[in-house]
C-alpha cells in the first residue's frame, strides 16, 4: 500500500459515512482492519471501504458485487452498500456494512456449523440468480500464486516437500487446466475470518474477491486439510462435515466417504499454507513455528501417496 492510499482511503470511508460533511459528526476513530497487497480494509463507525489490489478487473468486481447484492444471497453473503467500485490512486473501492467477526480468543465458539450451512447454500445457488461475465473461482490461482512465491523466495531446507506435495497434483488443482466442476458458485477462500455477524446476530460470509464459479470442494478444502494437518480437532471437523451434508451441499455425497471429493482440493490448500508460512519466515528471518512445520509434515506424508481422485477427475 502506497503511503497517499492509506489516507485517501481513510477520507473516502469518512465521507461515505458523513456525505457532505466537512469534519466527521459522530467523532468515531477510523480504525485499520487490513493492509495487505492483496487489499487495504478500514472502518469508520458502521461503513467498512475496501480498496482492492491493483490490478483488480472492473468488470468481474462488478459481476461479483452483482452476486453479493443479488437477492437470492440475502443472509449468505454480505451484500455491499453501493452497488459498484469507486476508483481512487488505481485501486478499485467498495463499500460495506460493519460485521462483527468471529473471536480468535474463543475457538471453542467457532461457528463450524454456521459457516457450514452458510456454504451449502451458496453453492445451491440458481444459475438463474449469477450474472454474466461471473469468473472462475480464484482457489486454484491462488495456490499457484502461493507456489510462484515460493520458489522466488529461494531455497529453504522445507520448500523440497512443498514443491513434491505441489507436482503431484492435478493440473486443474494448479491452474494449468480448467476446473472439472465450473458451474457452481464458490467463495473460493473460505476460513473463519471470512464470516461475520449483522446487526440481527446472523452469520454471513464476507469478501468477495475470490468468488467464482468452480469446484465446490475447494470451499470445504481448508478445514479438510488443518483436519488432515492435525490443527482441526476432530469433533469440529465432524460438526462441520455434519452441517453441510444436513444443508444439502453439492460438493460431497450425502451418504458415502466425502475424501474423494475432498482430497485434491485439501492437498492444494495444504501446500498453499506451507508455501506463504516458508515465504513469511523467511521474510521475519525467524524459523518456522510448530504449527507450521506440522503442514510442511503434511506435504512430505502427500507427496509420498498420489491423490485420491473422485470418479470423473482427471490426472
Amino acid at each position: 500500500m502506497t503511503a497517499d492510499v492509506l489516507p485517501a482511503l481513510t477520507a473516502k470511508v469518512r465521507a461515505a459515512v458523513h456525505p457532505g460533511a466537512s469534519v466527521c459528526a459522530c467523532g468515531t476513530d477510523t480504525s485499520v482492519l487490513a493492509d495487505r497487497p492483496d487489499g487495504t480494509v478500514v472502518r469508520h463507525a458502521d461503513t467498512v471501504a475496501k480498496a482492492h489490489a491493483s490490478g483488480t478487473d472492473t468488470g468481474e468486481l462488478a459481476a461479483r458485487m452483482a452476486v453479493a447484492a443479488h437477492p437470492a444471497l440475502d443472509g449468505v453473503l454480505l451484500a455491499p452498500l453501493a452497488a459498484s467500485a469507486a476508483e481512487m490512486h488505481g485501486r478499485l473501492v467498495t463499500f460495506w456494512p460493519y460485521g462483527t467477526p468471529v473471536d480468535p480468543e474463543t475457538p471453542e465458539a467457532a461457528p463450524w456449523e454456521d459457516a457450514a450451512t452458510l456454504l451449502a447454500r451458496l453453492h445451491r445457488t440458481s444459475r438463474a440468480a449469477l450474472p454474466s461475465g461471473l469468473p472462475p473461482m480464484r482457489g486454484p490461482a491462488k495456490a499457484a500464486r502461493a507456489v510462484e512465491r515460493l520458489r522466488a523466495a529461494g531455497p529453504h531446507p522445507a520448500a523440497g516437500p512443498v514443491l513434491r506435495a505441489w507436482s503431484v497434483l492435478p493440473a486443474w488443482a494448479k491452474n494449468e487446466a480448467p476446473m472439472v466442476n465450473a458451474a457452481t458458485l464458490c467463495h473460493g477462500d473460505l476460513h473463519l475470518g471470512q464470516l461475520v455477524r449483522d446487526p440481527g446476530g446472523a452469520w454471513l460470509l464476507i469478501d468477495i474477491d475470490d468468488l467464482g464459479l468452480g469446484e465446490p470442494a475447494w470451499d470445504l478444502a481448508r478445514p479438510a486439510a488443518w483436519f488432515a494437518c492435525g490443527l482441526l480437532p476432530p469433533d469440529e471437523w465432524t460438526r462441520f462435515l455434519a452441517a453441510y451434508q444436513k444443508a444439502e451441499g453439492s460438493a460431497l455425497p450425502a451418504d458415502t466417504d466425502p475424501w474423494p471429493a475432498l482430497d485434491v482440493p485439501a492437498r492444494a490448500l495444504t501446500v498453499q499454507t506451507g508455501a506463504l508460512a516458508i515465504v513469511k519466515a523467511m521474510a521475519a528471518g525467524r524459523a518456522l513455528d510448530e504449527v507450521e512445520v506440522a503442514v510442511i509434515d503434511a506435504c512430505d506424508r502427500m507427496a509420498a501417496h498420489p491423490p485420491e481422485l473422485a470418479p470423473g477427475f482427471p490426472t
